[in-house]
């Protein structure tokens, strides 16, 4: 292959690239990069680094560091400047270019997380306005929760144990450490004890810490200083937002392990520093924080720092996936057509023998909130008062066989790959290598492979693009 098909295949590629040689002149630049910094080729071909990004130096620029050291960077967030005033905000991967054991060059992979950072302000900036506390009043962001021990729905006596641990929780102020499977109502349990608590009357606010890189998520929960870093502006974090209130912390196993040791400090100490500051804040917040995935089997896969661990699972609140506890099926039938009973304007009386019957004996992998799905697709189907087979969807009606091999065993995926020696980079690997089985498994169906995987929806849809899969089937 010709170097002109080289950069042809180099240019059509969704991710930019940019090249440079061991003085750190730029040698190719294809055209993402260019869209990404808004620049031309030519502005930036033939020059050295710093001169078309000035606001970068030596010990900051990527590209510089890995030609000074040889290491590589990978997954870099880095916020600089054009020599036109542009502020950019990339995903960098910079690799050395060796040869004969010396390093010659470096080339650099970006992706543009600008509008996604953007977005990321702009809702903390909204934040700031509902729950910034204006003369004195106590009970701005108090409306954020809505749910009460009341609107959880169940006789069962694992929920009504549940419902009664949770409810002493409400009069701690210590952390909680919420577990369950998707579907199954973790936040509506989470909102139930911060408005039951001393501090219902301060601000909840609630942050999903997956799916955002590690600067980013550290901006937004602890807020950021003019000057820190290129475009950074003074503005509070959740954790300042959240004073006298609750913060929940939901997929706190996604939170890279950076963060997990700012947020033990937080806990421990009850102090915060923004984002480029050199000034300590005192701030009282009660952290509830949650996931999908047993806490220890977490922590042994390298996904939860131990010590934090311990720090947050002062009470810990499992809730059971509603195959276990099935006798609360008939109440939540009823409580979800009232419910959209009055949303639809409708007079639904109920659901037929067979559908009893098939609900009752149905697994429910999305839990609740599959059930309440359900109920909400029928109910826009049916003509007459009553929810009759025909009306549900047919994953529900004729439910699959589980197919051999398809609870994606860990054991034979460890068999199947060569462990490498960093634990963490081992994990990842066998991460992926389950998402991958699961996503086939699915025939790309998003929910299906959510569900085989017992992870959130959103969780999955990350995961799939930083792998580089295109999603066949969204749903």
């Amino acid at each position: 292959m010709d170097v002109g098909n080289f950069h042809l295949i180099l240019d059509s590629i969704d991710e930019g690239i940019q090249v440079v040689d061991r003085n750190g002149v730029t040698v190719f630049y294809n055209r993402v990069a260019a869209n990404l910094d808004n620049l031309k080729p030519e502005e930036v071909l033939g020059k050295h680094v710093l001169e078309v990004f000035p606001s970068l130096c030596r010990e900051t620029s990527t590209l510089l560091q890995v030609l000074k050291t040889g290491q590589p960077v990978l997954n870099r967030e880095q916020t600089f400047m054009n020599y036109k005033g542009d502020t950019i905000t990339t995903i960098n991967s910079t690799l050395p270019i060796v040869v004969d054991n010396k390093v010659i060059g470096a080339v650099e992979v970006s992706r543009d997380i600008t509008l996604i950072q953007e977005m990321a302000r702009r809702i903390v900036d909204l934040q700031t306005e509902l729950f910034a506390k204006k003369e004195g009043r106590r009970d701005i962001g108090s409306d954020r929760a809505h749910y009460t021990f009341k609107d959880i729905v169940g006789e069962s006596e694992s929920i009504l144990e549940l419902k009664r641990k949770a409810a002493r929780a409400a009069g701690s102020a210590s952390a909680v450490l919420v577990q369950g499977e998707t579907g199954t109502g973790k936040e509506l349990f989470v909102q139930a004890i911060h408005n039951a608590g001393t501090r219902r009357t301060g601000p909840f606010i609630a942050q999903n810490c997956a799916a955002l890189p590690e600067g980013l998520l550290e901006g937004i929960l602890f807020g950021t200083t003019k000057g820190g870093f290129t475009g950074a502006c003074d503005r509070p974090g959740l954790f300042e937002l959240a004073d006298s209130g609750t913060i929940f912390l939901d997929e706190i196993d996604s939170m890279p392990s950076g963060l997990q040791g700012k947020l033990l400090r937080v806990l421990s100490e009850k102090r915060l520093r923004r984002v480029g500051d050199t000034k300590e804040r005192v701030v009282n917040v009660r952290v509830i924080a949650a996931m999908t995935r047993p806490p220890e089997h977490a922590v042994a896969a390298g996904l939860l720092r131990e010590d934090l661990y311990y720090r947050l699972n002062v009470i810990c609140l499992r809730i059971p996936p509603l195959s276990e506890r099935r006798e609360d099926i008939p109440l939540l039938i009823d409580h979800f057509i009232s419910k959209f009973n009055r949303q639809l304007m409708m007079n639904v009386k109920g659901v037929s023998d067979e559908v009893r019957k098939l609900f009752l004996s149905y697994d429910w992998p999305g839990n609740v909130r599959e059930l309440e799905h359900a109920i909400e697709g029928a109910m826009h189907m049916l003509d007459g008062d009553m929810i009759l087979l025909e009306h549900l969807p047919e994953h529900i009606r004729k439910p699959r066989l589980p197919e051999k091999d398809s609870h994606l065993p860990f054991d034979d995926i460890i068999q199947d790959e060569e462990l490498g020696s960093d634990f963490r980079e081992t994990v990842r690997d066998l991460e992926n290598t389950l998402i991958r089985r699961a996503y086939a498994k699915a025939g790309g169906n998003v929910s299906k492979t959510a569900r085989i995987l017992g992870i959130p929806r959103q969780t999955l849809q990350y995961r799939l693009r930083r792998l580089g899969i295109q999603e066949e089937n969204p749903r």
